[in-house]
């Protein structure tokens, strides 16, 4: 999502960072009363945000529109070969000019 839709109503996560394979830092919301991931952002791409899919009240009007970090997914995992598979992170869209 971009990030400036994102609006917090109630109380303020904690966060946990990391410096990522891409030299960019991972930043990891979650729920400082039961711990429930939230959000994840990345220094390299500040205008999004990713919200997990278990955290919305109603969570089955999402609908994925990719699949990140591929390579790292378990065997077991089976991903839906109907939507854009990354190994590794989503490509950036060249700039124009």
């Amino acid at each position: 999502m971009a990030s400036d839709a994102v609006k917090i109503t109630k109380g303020q996560p904690a966060y946990f960072e990391k410096v990522a394979e891409s030299g960019n830092v991972a930043r990891r919301a979650f729920c400082r009363e039961c711990g429930t991931p939230l959000f994840a952002s990345s220094s390299g791409r500040a205008e999004f945000l990713g919200v997990r899919a278990a955290s919305l009240d109603d969570p089955g009007w999402f609908r994925p529109e990719a699949n990140v970090w591929a390579a790292s997914a378990q065997p077991w995992d089976h991903l839906d070969p109907g939507i854009p598979k990354f190994e590794r992170g989503r490509p950036r869209a060249k700039q124009a000019g």
